[in-house]
């Protein structure tokens, strides 16, 4: 069972931005079956909706199952936290998942991404190009998150994805 307290942890941990993992202990205590495992990250996607990213590890403490795997994990999660992706490799991934979903139109205008480039690491942030910044509508960002977490392995860690429009960093640099 997954507490209120359990959530509101859960909820400061990614407020501050921090990778994390799941730890569901006393497994050893569940009569399991084939589709065990899958009821209980139901019920980690139903409390911790606002933190889809979480690796779940479920072990047992009295009995050491996992255990050890517990550090290796972390680690893992801690990797994903602090990997840098390239603008040039971010680029080429972003140009195919527009060409998969194409941004949406708005009053019969069309947001462009110019490019992403990412800024910083621990949690990896993106600052996104576009033409209007109004344009863009919470499901495509999330969209752009979900692909960028897919494809480069930011497992554990929450994506902080900053939309700035184009003609902001003209004016910015001049």
């Amino acid at each position: 069972e997954i507490t209120e307290q359990d959530v509101r942890i859960a909820g400061y941990v990614h407020e501050q931005g921090k990778p994390s993992l799941i730890i569901m202990n006393k497994w050893d205590t569940i009569e399991k079956d084939t589709n065990t495992v899958n009821q209980f990250n139901k019920m980690l996607d139903s409390s911790l909706k606002f933190m889809n990213y979480y690796c779940p590890l479920y072990i047992s403490a009295l009995t050491g199952q996992r255990v050890e795997r517990i550090m290796k994990e972390a680690e893992k999660v801690y990797e994903n936290a602090s990997r840098r992706v390239s603008t040039g490799t971010l680029n080429d991934v972003l140009s195919d998942m527009i060409a998969v979903n194409e941004p949406p139109t708005k009053s019969g205008r069309r947001l462009r991404i110019y490019y992403c480039t990412q800024v910083s690491v621990n949690p990896p942030t993106f600052i996104f190009f576009v033409n209007d910044s109004a344009l863009l509508h919470f499901s495509y960002k999330r969209y752009l998150e979900n692909g960028l977490r897919k494809v480069f392995d930011f497992n554990g860690t929450p994506i902080s994805i900053i939309i700035r429009n184009k003609n902001e960093d003209d004016a910015l640099s001049n």
